[in-house]
């Protein structure tokens, strides 16, 4: 069939909308419908180069929902008409990691940047007579994709598939750090530094699990105003404002839990976020940023002294065939905001736009809406 998508031809340029020509799905393979993609940051790292890809052309997005409308031989997870959520990270259910509940950090994750089809390690998408590989395997920047069924989790039809499209990576990645990473319980003051897709998660996160305190660092008014919405009981626009706000909050003990969901990690915020965790506490750092920066500025005495913890998490060390339903189930049953996350929808030709807006602390999350 033909569609169009939005398409990558080398980092730093910008999206280019396309046709695309998608073959049927092979074995163990499904064809999708779908209604929505989010934004992530994690395409603007690819867009900007820092996140360095080995082949162009490249299409983008990984967070998208839809409907089956085709299935290859050897499928048994789903069938023609079912809703399905796309796990960015596909979960084969049968490697160790998945073995043990560690489904974040599956061995098919390996093939993550090819973007190539798990099955056989060729393309199912073409662009100008060229094979072209996919985001994080299921390239939702198309109204329709093929993916393998380790990528797909069945979800009921009552469920918007616009919102199920955002629990595919940011919001499970956020409310995970909160909630599993840096295991945040009921009384806790916590920290997010960075109100993004994934700072509004870790926000959600750590106010379901019952934190006393969760104060919010970033820049922006507009964010910072957003992130009371989400369960945010203070706001601070730096780092250096936040650490009096907490010796105040907590008669100078600090933070329980710290997380860094900035848009672009660095080596140099590890040292002041963890200048605000208490002792004995944790710092969960969750951005992704230059994959060759290997510098990372901490005090060594501190981190021993004070018994912190400074560890990293991944899809927020969720596991995408319990969480996904889970955090969708929260969603209906209005415990988890998703409705208020989207600050503005677009349509597959203004991506440029969306990101733009993005880059400009103007958006929580943009959607871009097929249906």
């Amino acid at each position: 069939m033909k569609t169009q998508a939005a398409v990558l031809w080398e980092p730093g340029q910008p999206w280019q909308i396309e046709e695309l020509e998608l073959d049927p799905p092979k074995h163990g393979e499904v064809l999708l419908q779908l209604a929505a993609s989010g934004m992530c940051h994690s395409d603007e790292h690819v867009r900007d180069g820092s996140l360095p890809l080995g082949y162009y052309p490249f299409i983008g997005g990984h967070e998208g929902a839809g409907v089956v409308l085709e299935v290859g031989p050897g499928v048994t997870s789903v069938e023609k008409g079912d809703h399905v959520a796309l796990g960015f990270i596909p979960a084969c259910g049968r490697c160790r990691q998945c073995a043990t509940g560690q489904s974040s950090i599956c061995d098919l994750g390996a093939h993550l940047l090819e973007g190539w089809q798990i099955s056989d390690g060729t393309a199912r998408h073409h662009v100008r007579g060229k094979d072209a590989a996919i985001q994080c395997l299921i390239g939702t920047f198309s109204p329709y994709t093929v993916v393998n069924e380790a990528s797909c989790v069945k979800i009921t039809k009552d469920i918007p598939l616009d919102k199920a499209a955002l629990v595919g990576c940011g919001v499970t990645t956020g409310w995970g750090s909160s909630v599993y990473a840096a295991g945040v319980q009921a009384g806790e003051t916590v920290v997010v530094i960075g109100m993004g897709g994934v700072g509004c998660g870790a926000v959600q996160g750590a106010a379901l699990a019952g934190a006393r305190h969760v104060v919010v660092v970033d820049p922006s008014e507009f964010k910072r105003e957003q992130a009371k919405i989400f369960g945010a009981t203070h706001t601070a626009a730096s780092i250096d404002e936040a650490l009096p706000l907490l010796q105040d909050l907590t008669w100078g003990q600090l933070a329980d839990k710290v997380l860094i969901t900035v848009a672009n990690a660095s080596g140099r915020i590890i040292a002041p976020a963890m200048g605000l965790v208490a002792k004995g506490g944790t710092c969960v750092h969750v951005s992704v940023g230059d994959v060759t920066q290997n510098d990372v500025d901490l005090n060594l005495f501190d981190l021993t002294a004070m018994r912190k913890t400074l560890k990293g998490a991944w899809f927020g060390n969720a596991n995408i065939r319990f969480d996904i339903p889970h955090l969708l189930r929260l969603y209906m049953e209005g415990q988890l905001k998703l409705d208020e996350m989207i600050t503005r929808t677009y349509t597959l030709d203004q991506i440029n736009d969306g990101y733009e807006a993005m880059r400009k602390a103007e958006n929580v999350r943009g959607v871009i809406m097929y249906s």
